[in-house]
C-alpha cells in the first residue's frame, strides 16, 4: 500500500527518518513518528514535489499506520500554508454567558447562574477572537486548534440534566481552512 501526499507550493519537508518537519509561509511543524510497532516497516520518503508513505509488509495495522501518517502530513503542509480555522457559538436560554480571553485561558461567567467561573486551557499556539456569542479558533496545528475546540466544549459538560432541554454551552459550528474552504 502507498500513499502519495502532493506538496504545496511554498512549503518544504523534510524527511529524517520518521521525523518529518514542514516550513511554509505561516510557520513551521514537526512530528516524530517514530513507533517501535512500525517504524521498520514503515518508508516515508519525498519524490520530487510528492511524498510517499509506503509499507514495507503487508498487514491491516500497517496499512493503517500508513493511512494515519499521510493524513498528519496533509494536514501539516495545509496548516503552514493555509492555516485552520474553527468557529463556536456561545448558546443560552435565560442566563447570558460571558466568555473572556485571557493568555492560555479563557474563561466562562455565568453559565446557567453560577457563581463561579469556569476555565478552558488553550492549546499550543492557538489564537483565541471572542466576539458576543461568536468565538474563532486559529492556528497551524490542527490538532492544537481542535484539541482547543474540544476543552471549550466540555467546560459546559453538564451532568445529571436532560441536554434536549438544557442547552445552554459553546458549541462547535464549523471547521474550515483559513481560506473557507470546509476541512
Amino acid at each position: 500500500m502507498e500513499k502519495k501526499v502532493k506538496i504545496p507550493d511554498g512549503v518544504d519537508i523534510r524527511i529524517d527518518g520518521m521525523s518529518i518537519a514542514v516550513k511554509g509561509p505561516l510557520g513551521e511543524l514537526s512530528k516524530d513518528f517514530d513507533d517501535p510497532r512500525f517504524s521498520k516497516l514503515v518508508k516515508v520518503e519525498k519524490a520530487g514535489d510528492e511524498v510517499h508513505v509506503s509499507n514495507l509488509k503487508e498487514g491491516r495495522k500497517i496499512g493503517a499506520m500508513v493511512g494515519t501518517i499521510a493524513a498528519h502530513i496533509k494536514n501539516m503542509m495545509l496548516g503552514t500554508s493555509i492555516g485552520f480555522k474553527y468557529e463556536m457559538k456561545v448558546m443560552y436560554t435565560h442566563f447570558p454567558i460571558t466568555v473572556t480571553h485571557s493568555g492560555q485561558e479563557v474563561q466562562i461567567k455565568n453559565f446557567f447562574g453560577e457563581k463561579g467561573s469556569r476555565s478552558a486551557t488553550v492549546v499550543g499556539k492557538t489564537e483565541v477572537e471572542i466576539d458576543k456569542e461568536n468565538i474563532t479558533l486559529t492556528g497551524i496545528n490542527v490538532e492544537e486548534v481542535g484539541q482547543t475546540a474540544a476543552n471549550l466544549e466540555r467546560a459546559c459538560k453538564l451532568t445529571g440534566r436532560d441536554r434536549r432541554i438544557f442547552q445552554d454551552g459553546i458549541f462547535l459550528t464549523g471547521r474550515r481552512l483559513k481560506t473557507g474552504e470546509k476541512v
